[in-house]
């Protein structure tokens, strides 16, 4: 039986180091992963993260600030053509910041606000 192997690296969250955030979830190095196996393999990690997490305040929080700053590392207007995933990220953060703006309250909502603003 034969195999195969392939490997690559996971780029480090820097925008998190920068504002002083550290990391309470795998969310960047999920979507990281998801990143080198396309567009549908990205979908899918959303719908399982946002399902399963939606309801935690602080990793909805987190799961919005990886969607946001993934659509900045796949944007790039040098490239002449729409980034597909970029576009696709732009999406993702869209639902769940809204859902966010929604559904959270009082200090959940506090919380959020304050991290990404």
């Amino acid at each position: 039986m034969k195999t195969t192997s392939f490997s690559f690296s996971i780029p480090r969250w820097t925008m998190a180091e920068d504002l002083g955030y550290k990391p309470i979830t795998t969310f960047w190095m999920d979507f990281s992963i998801a990143d080198k196996f396309g567009p549908t393999a990205v979908k899918d990690t959303f719908r399982r993260a946002f399902a399963e997490w939606k309801g935690n305040y602080k990793y909805l929080t987190e799961l919005v600030m990886v969607l946001n700053h993934k659509i900045a590392y796949h944007y790039n207007p040098a490239k002449g053509a729409p980034n597909v995933l970029a576009n696709l990220y732009n999406e993702l953060w869209e639902e769940a910041d809204s859902y966010a703006n929604t559904h959270l309250e009082g200090e959940e909502y506090a919380y959020f606000y304050s991290i990404t603003d």
